[in-house]
């Protein structure tokens, strides 16, 4: 079931160098960001931000060209996106902070991380892989990873009105039990993604994978991060292998893996998945 997140949050529009992030804010204390991925927008985080915000600063954009956010044409690589995230930190006058990130979530907290190492002090990451890095050629031939590469001139067209049943293949396809996905989240969503530019600037998150993975290498060829990372998988999605990834470019890796879940982590098993999160964000 969708959660609201508490009253006393407030939202503040953020402008970038050529965005404007949408993003929620409540709580007090040490900074926690977290970053959504697709078919999903920061409202995803409010099961976690509503504990967490009782003794932590919680800061919760939406990424640029998703949910509330503005739509510019450019910048849907994750190096110009990390940017975004520097601004909005630097307009709420928070130096350091931990990040937890799901999804194309991730790909944005790694180049958050690799280009800002001082201003990350943990990193939780969650269930999709880093473009370029590790196995991620062999991932790509993955059938169920069809939409990374479904591009050209028609889809827009292919989408426009069914955004509902494009976003339920994704749902579906990739957790444990697609009922754990209401119908209240999904119709939710697909409202979010059906406003004007939405679905455009979707796409363009995953078009920008080829220049990530150029630049992740780049991240990675730097050298290893050095800040603490809790590496979580799904264990019917990726498993102890979200972990196996991070090692590739960081240097304190934690495993976890949630029982009965898929992709969809926050979704199917928020319990756990908090739990886990906690654990990890208070560890000494």
């Amino acid at each position: 079931m969708l959660q609201a997140f508490p009253p006393a949050f407030r939202t503040e529009e953020i402008n970038t160098d050529d965005a404007t992030i949408h993003t929620r804010v409540g709580g007090h204390g040490l900074a926690v960001v977290m970053l959504h991925g697709f078919a999903d927008t920061g409202d995803m985080w409010a099961p976690l931000a509503a504990p967490l915000a009782q003794t932590r600063t919680v800061v919760v954009p939406d990424l640029r060209g998703m949910g509330l956010s503005s739509h510019p044409e450019t910048g849907y690589d994750k190096k110009t996106q990390a940017v975004d995230i520097a601004r909005v930190l630097d307009q709420l006058k928070i130096e350091k902070a931990d990040l937890v990130t799901h999804d194309i979530g991730n790909m944005v907290g790694y180049a958050v991380a690799a280009q800002y190492p001082d201003r990350i002090t943990k990193w939780v990451v969650m269930d999709a892989p880093l473009p370029g890095i590790g196995p991620w050629d062999e991932i790509l031939k993955s059938p169920m990873l069809w939409h990374f590469n479904f591009r050209g001139p028609d889809v827009e067209r292919l989408v426009a009105g069914r955004e509902r049943i494009y976003l339920d293949r994704f749902y579906n396809e990739l957790s444990a039990t697609p009922a754990s996905i209401d119908e209240a989240t999904r119709n939710h969503y697909a409202e979010l993604y059906a406003r004007p530019g939405a679905m455009h600037s979707a796409f363009n998150q995953f078009a920008a994978f080829t220049q990530d993975a150029i630049d992740n290498k780049a991240f990675a060829a730097e050298g290893k991060l050095k800040m603490p990372v809790l590496a979580i998988g799904g264990d019917k999605s990726f498993g102890t292998g979200m972990a196996e990834v991070l090692r590739f470019v960081a240097t304190d890796v934690t495993a976890a893996v949630i029982a009965n879940s898929g992709h969809w982590l926050m979704e199917e098993q928020p319990a756990a998945t908090i739990a886990a999160i906690r654990a990890f964000l208070e560890r000494k």
